[in-house]
């Protein structure tokens, strides 16, 4: 039998410039990812597995995901992962103020995952975080992106009477948008 000669393998071509992405050489992406490390943070940037967040670490800022960093629904665009979430942290508003606080932010971003097995979807737990945030940083606009708290009006007031400067909600959490309404039972959305 005639040995095989090997396929010729045409170099991949290269991308263009335009194109690369250039890693920060400066030390604020190990500093953030030390802060929010240190006081035990959740990030919309780690748990969704945003391919950008180095240029957002490294710049010294982050969006906050509060609440822990397990989802109640299972929604397929989504990387956040959906398992039965921990109970609230009592001190967690508390660290994200302080991150705010330690990182010198202007602006701040809050956001959560969808927490069903909540009565108030974490409403209140958005409140005390808006209200830690406030109380340490007086000067810092707060935008908070929230999920749909189950449609409840009263959720939502809670974190209006908290007064965040800008209120936002995660269009995609809609219920009809998901794969399942709790964890451990599937559903079909609505």
């Amino acid at each position: 039998m005639p040995a095989l000669k090997p396929a010729k393998v045409s170099p991949r071509p290269r991308l263009p410039e335009w194109l690369r992405i250039r890693l920060p050489t400066t030390d604020g992406f190990s500093h953030t990812r030390a802060l929010l490390d240190e006081l035990k943070l959740h990030t919309v940037c780690q748990s969704a597995k945003c391919p950008n967040h180095w240029e957002c670490w490294s710049k010294g800022t982050a969006t906050f995901m509060i609440a822990g960093d397990r989802c109640t629904r299972a929604c397929g665009f989504c990387a956040v992962s959906t398992a039965k979430p921990f109970p609230l942290e009592a001190d967690e508003p508390g660290r994200v103020a302080e991150a705010t606080h330690r990182m010198g932010l202007k602006h701040v971003v809050i956001t959560a995952v969808a927490r069903d097995d909540l009565g108030d979807g974490g409403a209140a737990h958005f409140a005390r975080t808006i209200s830690a945030v406030k109380n340490l940083n007086p000067h810092t606009t707060i935008e908070v992106l929230t999920p749909d708290f189950n449609d409840r009006d009263e959720a939502i007031d809670t974190v209006l009477n908290a007064g965040p400067h800008i209120f936002n909600h995660n269009l995609e959490t809609v219920r009809r948008l998901t794969l399942r309404s709790a964890p451990g039972r599937h559903t079909t959305a609505r």
